[in-house]
């Protein structure tokens, strides 16, 4: 068995094996002519669960052709044009190639004994993506594993920078469409119940500073603690930017942490033609980026960056074993002591690559590319009286709703949605996600692949009302 420890002995074996793994993976990327396979639960998981996992194949070549059935033949491919729904990513093959040597090297970067030039280069792309945002020279920052445990790690520096005991008290304001994790992150940083307070947004879906406000002083004067504000750079459901000057304002007025989760609008730290967008990010304590939504980086590739370095001993904790107090004054950088995470893969090296083959106008090209495509389905939509299209694109998603002329029935119409989006997904000819508004069911794509054309989105969505008139066709016929 040790043959397969990776050494300078097994090379060979290492080069081979991974060179049949990469050459199947790019034959089944090169014939994939669909998203999708349409497989269901009740189709695969039988195929699973009969593998006895106590009885190996002793075969890479094997195994290959077991993962083939079990994983690679039915998985949805977020490279192909017709994947529009989730914030997934292709990804660039400078960052696959970063994958690959940070997975063989296996570098940890919680110590510096354990990654050495690791650190720095993550220490660099923190610097690297704090200057972009305009954070300033006292800025720092950490890799994480997403958005949701950046948001969460900013969230813990709010609260104890408010120097507060009396948690009850605290207050965190986001926008009724802000990602979940603001919730979830409320919970377990131990707030109260009634902690995340939500504020209205517009018609465009961005934060109402005017709401804002009159909440922020309703807390003030209840004698409560505006914790933090939490801005969103681009919502999951509509892309939206909040107002990010205005939010800033009322954070220095009534003295509440800025926290901006960008985790999807980042990409604009690239853009060449749009990063003004986000004007207003270099005045907040805290921001969320990811670089695996609007970077093209391969699942798991987020920061965490904040304002003042100093905040960051709020999740530092030093152990004799690991990272020692007389590290600090030896100047040992270890990167634990910003992260609330221990062991932690080099994730950083994926972003590294990407910038050192291709740049960063590289990255900012292909973003404004999903942009512009936006721009483009959302005159479409806007064109096409099947479908009700909610809000012109600030980054790349798009929600809309079919409505067919002939049927009244909000709730007939919402099942016409659903089944379109259900069939579409079996067929495997593309795949899109859903979501609500008002109360009522809406479809959205979610454009983040520069391949996607807009004769993409046209057969997609002539598909979608095909599904729909279907599902109301046989639902007229059922009911007569």
């Amino acid at each position: 068995m040790r043959s397969h420890l990776l050494n300078d002995t097994t090379t060979e074996h290492y080069r081979r094996s991974v060179t049949e793994g990469v050459e199947r993976v790019a034959a089944k990327l090169a014939a994939t002519d669909r998203p999708f396979t349409g497989v269901t639960v009740d189709d695969l998981a039988p195929l699973i669960d009969a593998i006895d996992l106590d009885r190996p194949l002793h075969d890479t070549t094997a195994v290959l052709d077991e993962l083939e059935d079990v994983y690679l033949r039915d998985a949805v491919y977020f490279h192909h044009p017709r994947y529009l729904a989730h914030l997934n990513c292709p990804v660039v093959i400078p960052a696959v190639l970063g994958e690959a040597v940070l997975s063989a090297v296996n570098s940890s970067l919680d110590t510096w004994d354990q990654s050495a030039g690791g650190t720095l280069i993550e220490r660099k792309l923190i610097d690297w993506t704090a200057a972009r945002i305009g954070l300033g020279p006292a800025a720092d920052g950490v890799f994480t594993s997403g958005g949701t445990q950046s948001n969460l790690q900013a969230l813990l520096l709010a609260r104890e920078e408010t120097k507060t005991e009396e948690l009850t008290k605290l207050r965190v304001f986001a926008s009724e469409v802000s990602h979940f994790s603001v919730q979830k992150s409320a919970k377990l940083l131990g707030l109260g119940p009634d902690a995340v307070v939500v504020v209205p947004v517009d018609h465009d879906k961005r934060m109402q500073t005017v709401a804002l406000a009159r909440e922020l002083e309703r807390c003030a004067g209840a004698g409560l603690i505006p914790m933090a504000v939490v801005a969103t750079a681009g919502t999951t459901d509509f892309g939206s930017i909040d107002p990010l000057p205005e939010i800033a304002g009322l954070c220095e007025q009534y003295g509440a942490w800025m926290h901006v989760d960008a985790a999807y609008g980042c990409g604009l730290l690239a853009s060449l033609k749009y990063r003004h967008r986000i004007d207003g990010i270099e005045r907040a304590d805290s921001v969320t980026v990811d670089y695996h939504k609007s970077f093209f980086q391969p699942v798991s590739s987020s920061a965490v960056l904040v304002r003042d370095a100093a905040t960051l001993r709020h999740a530092t904790y030093h152990a004799e074993y690991l990272n020692p107090r007389r590290m600090v004054t030896e100047r040992i950088p270890n990167q634990v002591d910003k992260s609330l995470q221990t062991t932690r893969r080099f994730d950083a090296l994926k972003l590294w690559m990407t910038l050192r083959v291709m740049g960063a106008d590289g990255i900012g090209r292909l973003f404004d590319e999903v942009c512009d495509l936006a721009a483009e389905g959302w005159k479409l939509l806007a064109a096409d009286p099947r479908f009700d299209v909610v809000v012109e694109p600030s980054l790349s998603t798009l929600v809309f709703r079919y409505v067919p002329a002939a049927v009244t029935d909000a709730a007939e119409i919402d099942r016409a949605n659903l089944h379109a989006r259900k069939a579409l997904f079996a067929s495997g000819d593309a795949v899109v996600a859903g979501t609500k508004v008002a109360g009522r069911h809406y479809l959205k794509f979610t454009l983040l692949n520069p391949e996607t054309t807009t004769a993409d989105i046209t057969a997609v969505l002539d598909l979608i009302a095909g599904h729909a008139e279907q599902y109301l066709g046989e639902s007229l016929d059922r009911a007569c």
